[in-house]
């Protein structure tokens, strides 16, 4: 009940329109039991001419008033009447069943609506080691495919719930009224179809998880090879990637097909108990009709009421089916939902508005899970200087890097700005002083004027141009057909590598913070591109306190201090020349490099 509880959460600030929907569906039902109701005049005083009879005891006041002045009527009075008013019953009832399907379609879309807006609004909050552990066709797949199973439930499966949960009660009631001895009988035969259900809903659950899983699986494989396009062509792995999204899929056909095979064999058992209940009552009151205690008319209304709850009954054990897949949807929706960032800000967490001094790592560790990246760290950067991260891959360079704008936090130390722990500043404020450059360019599906103002939106076009000239970006923007308004398509794929990193020193220029962080900006371009974006860079870097990573040493010969990592230590730290004749690491890697070049 309170995984149910937790699945209708998402539509409580629609609780006021379900209700009002419900309304709606009760007034249909009702016009759904007068609309089958008028089988009785139409085969006993229309057909037949011959007296309505019930074997039930007494009616409400009302009805044994209709019921007696019908049987006093003559069959055209009874036709006249009949053809008046069920034109008029059902054009009421077409209006109300469009309100009310209107009404839970446009919950289910706002719950949606909202349900993806707060998911990614989390994503959003959550720290970056979340996604660390996370794959981004799962993260994908539980905002598009796990909220769709949460809107079938809140629209589809609710109005089925609650209209043909009416239809239930009221054709119930009626083939009570009508004979109530009957009717007992033919309901000791439901939990023929309750069992089944609870049965079958359970595996469904199991099941629908699994499929949801294997979907998240599929978006991987298909944001793994969209992002790696080139690479899939470039190893002529195409028949690879393909048998494993064959295979992927594959199972997620398997999944579903499992699924499907329980829902109709339960359709199927509801429809044969129907069928069995049916056969019973044929033969009990078939013999009331023989004998004359029940009219023809009364028999089929009872038989058409219990015939009308064969379709409720089927319908409900869709909606389980429906529940059980939402109900698995929604835990792994409330799985982020109640993720907590492992970065947050304090309780009264300071805003810092400038970067006065230095830097200072006092005694930093980090880590990922049980494995220390970094160890032992001290160092002290001033307000101007820059330094350079140098040191064999998986040293832990960008980690190093990552606790300034707080991505991480240290396991045990701390990094200061001008005395305060970054633990204690607030976020945004901290974040608005760093300016980050990186060797893979992260660039939008947007405008180049947009990319430039990422970090500044309010940004003129003054400021923007001339942010463009000193990136030297500039020249080539003002020759596409559209300039600064020119679309540069997914991670800025219409734009060379050059391009796209000159568009994103044009973003840091015009953020201009004190502290900027270059992230082996110039490792995957050629030649010509790097001369250009390092000329870029060194407008970038006047003015500011910078911390460069860099694969070629011969880019940070000029820094004011080199530290060279291994195994997340630092094993030397001075000026290019200090570290040459140290005869140590860097020495041996800026060696390596120049007998390359």
């Amino acid at each position: 009940m309170k995984e149910y509880r937790k699945l209708f959460i998402f539509a409580k600030p629609y609780y006021g329109t379900l209700a009002l929907s419900g309304v709606f569906m009760g007034i249909v039902t009702i016009l759904d039991v007068f609309r089958l109701s008028a089988i009785v005049p139409v085969v006993d005083r229309i057909f037949t001419n011959k007296q309505i009879v019930f074997t039930s005891g007494k009616f409400p006041h009302f009805v044994e008033n209709i019921l007696t002045k019908l049987n006093s009527y003559s069959p055209i009075k009874v036709l006249q009447i009949i053809l008046i008013i069920m034109p008029i019953a059902l054009v009421i009832r077409a209006i109300f069943e469009f309100w009310q399907s209107y009404l839970m379609s446009d919950v289910g879309q706002k719950v949606v609506r909202d349900v993806r807006n707060q998911v990614y609004d989390k994503l959003q909050m959550l720290s970056l080691d979340y996604f660390t552990q996370k794959r981004s066709g799962e993260l994908v797949s539980r905002i598009t495919n796990d909220v769709r199973l949460i809107e079938n439930a809140v629209s589809y499966a609710l109005t089925d719930l609650v209209y043909q949960g009416f239809q239930v009660v009221c054709f119930s009631v009626m083939i009570f009224v009508i004979n109530w001895k009957l009717a007992f009988s033919a309901i000791l035969i439901l939990p023929l179809v309750a069992v089944p259900m609870i049965v079958v809903g359970k595996v469904l659950r199991k099941l629908s998880k699994k499929s949801q899983e294997k979907m998240a699986d599929i978006n991987s494989v298909l944001v793994e090879t969209f992002i790696g396009a080139r690479i899939v062509r470039a190893f002529c792995a195409e028949a690879r990637e393909l048998d494993k999204f064959k295979k992927q899929n594959h199972e997620y056909y398997r999944l579903a097909m499992k699924s499907i095979k329980r829902m109709l064999i339960l359709g199927i058992i509801t429809e044969l108990v129907g069928v069995v209940m049916a056969l019973f009552i044929i033969y009990y009151s078939g013999r009331q009709v023989i004998g004359g205690t029940l009219s023809f008319g009364a028999f089929a209304l009872f038989m058409a009421s219990l015939l009308s709850l064969i379709k409720p009954f089927k319908k409900l054990s869709q909606v389980g089916s429906i529940m059980q897949q939402a109900m698995a949807a929604s835990s792994r929706i409330y799985e982020v939902i109640d993720s907590k960032p492992s970065v947050v800000d304090k309780p009264g967490a300071v805003e810092i508005q400038e970067f006065k001094e230095k830097i200072v790592y006092e005694d930093v560790y980090s880590s990922y899970g049980d494995a220390f990246i970094l160890k032992k760290i001290n160092l002290e950067i001033k307000k101007g200087m820059m330094l350079a991260v140098v040191g064999p891959s998986g040293s832990g360079k960008t980690t190093l890097l990552d606790l300034i704008p707080r991505f991480y936090d240290p396991k045990k130390g701390r990094v200061l700005i001008d005395g305060a722990d970054t633990k204690d500043l607030n976020l945004k404020s901290l974040r608005h002083l760093i300016g980050i450059v990186t060797q893979e360019t992260i660039l939008f599906n947007d405008t180049i004027r947009t990319n430039i103002s990422y970090g500044n939106p309010a940004a003129s076009e003054k400021e923007i141009v001339d942010a463009a000239i000193k990136a030297h970006a500039h020249e080539f923007v003002k020759n596409l057909p559209l300039g600064y308004d020119t679309v540069i398509g997914d991670r800025g794929m219409k734009l060379s590598g050059g391009e796209r990193q000159r568009i994103a020193i044009a973003r840091a220029l015009l953020k201009n913070p004190p502290i900027l962080i270059l992230d082996e900006a110039t490792s995957q371009l050629d030649s010509e591109s790097e001369r250009v974006v390092q000329v870029a860079l060194d407008t970038l870097i006047q003015g500011r306190t910078v911390f460069v990573i860099a694969h070629r040493l011969s880019t940070v010969r000029n820094a004011h201090k080199i530290i060279v990592l291994e195994r997340g230590e630092i094993i030397e730290q001075g000026t290019h020349q200090e570290l040459v004749n140290k005869n140590g690491l860097y020495k041996r890697l800026y060696s390596m490099q120049e007998i390359v070049r």
